[in-house]
């Protein structure tokens, strides 16, 4: 599974960043690059994954490409036959967000043996959380004073979270060079997001 992810520059490493993905490559760089248009590509991430659905093995690809003005997500899943169609399927999208709208840029590290970390070693497992405003989960709760004997309703409380995309990449499972790759792709957001805020 190792180099399943990949980040570069360049149009022809993203064509063959896909198309060493093995995931339906024609349909998947024709969306994404109909979606990038003639924009310069500043980074990009290839992320396969499979999932083992109940009997059904599955496959996702996601592509986040970087422009000088846009953050451009492509997913493709395939289906199986089902009452809709009687052949297998592949669906494809794509969003295209303004770099200004991107609100968050989450980079969660899991460490082994962190009383031994070493600065620059990479951790076993990154999850890039990205939040643009199009999907916000909401969690209620029922409020509560500091009274345990109280019965008065004090209404709910909850927070609000972007979290438009969420990817999670594994040194087990994707390999190190998928780890290195998203590590460098986040930050490339990160950067380009200060860059707009200022």
């Amino acid at each position: 599974m190792d180099g399943m992810a990949k980040t570069g520059t360049t149009t022809q490493g993203l064509r063959a960043a896909i198309e060493r993905s093995g995931y339906y490559p024609a349909l998947v760089a024709e969306a994404v690059e109909a979606a990038i248009g003639g924009e310069p590509i500043g980074s990009y991430l290839v992320h396969q994954e499979t999932t083992f659905d109940a009997n059904e093995v599955r496959r996702h690809v996601t592509v986040l490409v970087l422009t000088g003005n846009r953050f451009i997500v492509s997913h493709t899943d395939e289906q199986a036959a089902d009452s809709t169609s009687p052949t297998p399927y592949a669906t494809t999208s794509t969003e295209s967000v303004k770099i200004g709208r991107i609100s968050s840029v989450v980079v969660s590290r899991v460490v082994a043996n962190p009383e031994k970390y070493v600065p620059g070693s990479l951790p076993r497992e990154v999850v890039l959380t990205i939040g643009w405003g199009a999907v916000a989960r909401i969690d209620i709760e029922p409020a509560a004073c500091g009274d345990p004997n109280c019965e008065a309703d004090h209404g709910y409380t909850g927070s609000s979270t972007a979290d438009d995309l969420s990817l999670r990449v594994s040194e087990a499972g994707d390999g190190p060079d998928a780890v290195r790759q998203t590590l460098a792709f986040a930050q490339a957001l990160s950067e380009a997001t200060a860059d707009t805020a200022r």
